[in-house]
């Protein structure tokens, strides 16, 4: 692959434009994003009222958690794409009702592994400014650093990889950290919540668990996108998602972290 160092590109007509946001050429931490900032930013309702995040993947299908679909048909979630508040008349959203919810077969509500799921819209959205699709780690992808939205107004900002090492230590005989899983958040607590490279930014997880809300060695719980490209992919058959391999730089210090349960 001859595309810049440590990145590499594939199911190219999805990724000439994913990750890509006209309207946001930097993150700025921990402050109000502006209005197309995350174009791909998916908010999911039911009963009408907002549930759970997703995120656009190309102009069909939707990335969510299994954990938001435990019960219900397909038809009772509707999605808004495009949306900046929760509370106002969003000028540039569009809203689908969604057709089939496709749960990850090994998904385990008990311990949330392999906790995601793609949800499929009654029809195709238009790419615009404030629409675009968010581009995917792909297998052997490695990250130290990602962030994730979603109050009333949507909200960014920049929080820290946890090593898996460090994560099981973090949450030993309380949760089951497994490889499928990544952890993010930083040790004084605080913030919780893709990972960009070259102006593109690559979804690395989907938002899964966690203890209490930003709390000190308590790091958010996220589903492993790079571990689920052929499952994905197996689903999607047609204009698949755009997967960048990304592998971060520098000394990756979970090689030092041990405890009881995570022996040096």
């Amino acid at each position: 692959c001859n595309t810049p160092p440590s990145v590499c590109v594939t199911s190219c007509c999805v990724s000439s434009v994913c990750g890509q946001p006209p309207l946001n050429p930097r993150i700025v931490g921990g402050q109000a994003a502006p209005e197309g900032a995350w174009p791909w930013q998916v908010s999911i309702h039911r009963g009408g009222g907002h549930i759970c995040g997703g995120s656009l993947i190309n102009n069909l299908w939707v990335l969510s958690a299994a954990h938001c679909f435990r019960r219900g048909s397909a038809s009772d979630n509707t999605v808004y794409i495009g949306r900046q508040t929760q509370e106002n008349t969003n000028a540039n959203e569009v809203r689908r009702t969604i057709v089939e919810v496709i749960n990850h077969e090994s998904y385990d509500d008990s311990t949330n592994d392999n906790d995601i799921a793609l949800l499929k819209m009654a029809s195709t959205v238009t790419f615009t400014n404030y629409i675009r699709p968010v581009c995917l780690a792909a297998s052997g992808s490695t990250f130290h650093a990602v962030s994730l939205p979603w109050p009333q107004n949507l909200m960014e900002v920049e929080v820290p990889v946890v090593g898996n090492r460090k994560c099981k230590c973090d949450y030993a005989g309380v949760f089951l950290i497994t490889d499928n899983m990544i952890c993010a958040g930083l040790e004084a607590g605080g913030k919780d919540s893709c990972q960009v490279l070259n102006s593109r930014w690559i979804q690395s997880g989907v938002v899964s668990f966690g203890r209490g809300c930003a709390l000190p060695n308590n790091p958010g719980v996220y589903t492993r996108v790079s571990r689920y490209q052929s499952w994905i992919n197996s689903k999607i058959t047609e204009n698949q998602p755009g997967f960048i391999t990304f592998t971060s730089s520098g000394t990756d210090s979970d090689l030092s972290a041990s405890c009881s349960l995570v022996p040096p």
